[in-house]
Order: C-alpha cells, then sequence, then structure tokens
C-alpha cells in the first residue's frame, strides 16, 4: 500500500456509498477535502447516489468495480446505512433493509473489493446519528402541511446498524469509522455536525475527512508515501526541462 505508482498513472482512491458520498464534492465536503489532500497523487472518484441502501448498491459493484479491472482502486471507502435504517411504516420505508441483511450486504461488497485486490485498504463507514428533532424541522420547511408525523429514522435503530456495521469490519478485519459513535462524543453534535438531521454540515464533513485521513495514514496510504505523477516543478532546470523527464516513458 502506498509504493510509488508508475510516473503519470494515479492511483484511484473510490469513495462508495448514498447521499452523504454523493454530496462529499461539494464545497466544504470530505471528498473534495481528500481530493485536495491526495492532489497529484491519486484520483479521489466519488460514486454516491442519494437515497440508495445496501441492496440497491449490489446491482452497482460490476459497473463501478469491474472484476476484470487491470488497475484496481488502491483504497475504497464504503459507507451505507443511513437509508438501511429507515424505519418500516414510515416516510421511507422503502428504502428500510432488515437489520442482518444489511450486515450480509456490506459483507458481499467487501469480499468482492477483496477477490478484486488483496492488497486494496478497504475502508467501511457507519451512518452517522440521527437527529429526529432536526429531521422534522427540515421536513415542516420542505413538506409544509403535508408534513409527516413522524421521524422516517430514529437514533436509536440508526445505531443498532453502525453497531453492525463496526461489528462485521471486526470480523472481516477492515478497519471501520463508527460515526455514530463519535459525533455523539461532542456537545451539542445535532447542530454542529447535522444540516437536516441526518446530512452533514461543513463541519460534519471535516470530521468525516479527519477519521478517513487517520485511518489512510495508519493503514499506510498517507500523502507523504505517495509519489507524485509527475516531477515537481521545483526539480526542472529552466535550461533543460527533459533531464527531469527522462526516466518517464
Amino acid at each position: 500500500m502506498g509504493s510509488p505508482e508508475t510516473r503519470g498513472r494515479r492511483s484511484r482512491i473510490v469513495l462508495f456509498g448514498d447521499s452523504i458520498t454523493e454530496q462529499s464534492f461539494r464545497p466544504g465536503g470530505w471528498g473534495a477535502s481528500l481530493a485536495d489532500a491526495y492532489s497529484r497523487k491519486a484520483d479521489i472518484i466519488i460514486r454516491g447516489y442519494g437515497g440508495y441502501n445496501s441492496r440497491w448498491a449490489l446491482y452497482l459493484l460490476g459497473n463501478i468495480f469491474p472484476p476484470d479491472d487491470a488497475q484496481p482502486p488502491v483504497a475504497a471507502t464504503i459507507f451505507f446505512g443511513a437509508n438501511d435504517a429507515a424505519l418500516l411504516e414510515r416516510h421511507s420505508e422503502r428504502q428500510h433493509v432488515p437489520l442482518e441483511e444489511y450486515k450480509d450486504n456490506l459483507k458481499l461488497i467487501v469480499q468482492h473489493l477483496k477477490n478484486l485486490s488483496p492488497t486494496m485498504l478497504i475502508v467501511l463507514i457507519s451512518p452517522p446519528p440521527v437527529d429526529e428533532d432536526g429531521r422534522m424541522k427540515f421536513a415542516r420547511l420542505k413538506y409544509g402541511a403535508k408534513v409527516m408525523e413522524l421521524p422516517e429514522r430514529t437514533n436509536k435503530i440508526t445505531g443498532l446498524y453502525a453497531k453492525e456495521c463496526v461489528s462485521l469490519a471486526s470480523t472481516l478485519r477492515v478497519p471501520c469509522i463508527d460515526l455514530w459513535s463519535q459525533m455523539q462524543k461532542t456537545d451539542g453534535w445535532q447542530e454542529k455536525f447535522l444540516r437536516d438531521g441526518l446530512h452533514l454540515t461543513e463541519e460534519g464533513n471535516g470530521a468525516v475527512f479527519k477519521e478517513v485521513m487517520r485511518v489512510f495514514r495508519e493503514s499506510g496510504l498517507s500523502t507523504d508515501s505517495m509519489s507524485y505523477d509527475f516531477p515537481h516543478h521545483s526539480v526542472i532546470c529552466g535550461d533543460k526541462p527533459e533531464l527531469a523527464f527522462k526516466d518517464d516513458p
């Protein structure tokens, strides 16, 4: 992991998940911050699908991570669970996935990636906590009189999905970021990290970015361990620029 790659051919890091991943390239997003951190060293590929759960994600695996990929990603984050935890008989029940199936689906995704590349760094990310009051406030602003009577997710149930995510990561021996637990250690996490009771504020994105960078660093995929795709401008001679590129194909 993190060994110098062929000049001009950047490694790829794929972020696979739901809307929290899809929105991560917005200003201040955790995906955008990763792209900045790994600039000229690795391409950050966003594969986030708003509203998707782990069941629907399985239909995308072969396209996003094709089994015949000659250059598999060096790392991938798997970030599902927020939609799986939607409650039955509530507003978003079609997104609901039973807890055991959720765990099985994550396992299938991880196994697919391990079969694709035994050296790929695979990082599971648990769903973040849910601010139920924040969800209701957001619903009232968006839907007005048609607002749902009860939040479509609860923090308690989402916590069960987060726990299964962490447990599976331990069993499969892959790193895991337990957002559900970590974010709730901060006073006022509801407004600090969540803008609508579910999706991330800029500070929430910053918290995810910090944790992803920590895991990457601890797993040997720090930015310092990776070479530039082409020579840094400081080593290019003004009179003989070709010398800096003599080892390139």
